[in-house]
């Protein structure tokens, strides 16, 4: 099994708090359509997981959170793609869940879903609490430089013991030349 589990998948509204924009106006980061289809196509099941706490406040509804993903999957098909599943927290930080990143419940439940050990799991982004999630699930765990707005909820990965790479692509090529993934070589 190769899993990718990744997190934003597209940009993100630099003046929220870490809500979903308005799905119309969503775009995709630099080179994700791409790293998707690559992955995809050498055997790779692509999920996202992320953190929606715009649920449990109420300032974001279901129903666009689900266009957002339609759309998401509507440009993923145009490149050859897909996403297999979206996961997400719809719990706000103070209600102490156990799903939201950077807990692992998420990632765990990702796991049991797909039948997958966290040695097949690699869970990729930008976001500090999606890299802890991983590395507290056992999982693989990489960054990858995105050039874009990130609100100031979202704190960014720093720790340099954590594989970096220079874009979506980037790792996208360095995962599917390694079978079965065991570490990533840094770009």
């Amino acid at each position: 099994m190769k899993l990718a589990v990744l997190d934003f998948l597209g940009h993100i509204d630099p003046d929220s708090i870490g809500a979903v924009m308005d799905a119309r106006s969503w775009e995709p980061q630099p080179g994700i359509l791409e790293a998707i289809a690559l992955l995809h196509h050498n055997g790779w099941h692509v999920v996202q997981a992320t953190n929606q706490p715009g649920l449990g406040r109420g300032s974001l509804e279901i129903n666009e959170l689900n266009a957002l993903h339609r759309r998401l999957q509507r440009a993923l098909h145009a490149a050859g793609a897909r996403v297999g599943a979206f996961f997400f927290c719809p719990h706000t930080p103070q209600d102490g869940c156990s799903c939201r990143k950077p807990a692992p419940g998420m990632l765990q439940q990702i796991a049991s879903r797909y039948g997958a050990e966290p040695h097949e799991i690699w869970v990729i982004g930008q976001s500090s609490a999606h890299i802890q999630a991983g590395q507290a699930l056992g999982a693989h765990v990489a960054l990858v430089d995105v050039d874009m707005p990130l609100p100031p909820s979202i704190t960014l990965c720093t720790d340099p013991q954590v594989p970096r790479y220079a874009g979506w692509l980037a790792l996208a090529q360095a995962l599917t030349q390694t079978a079965p993934p065991s570490s990533p070589r840094a770009t």
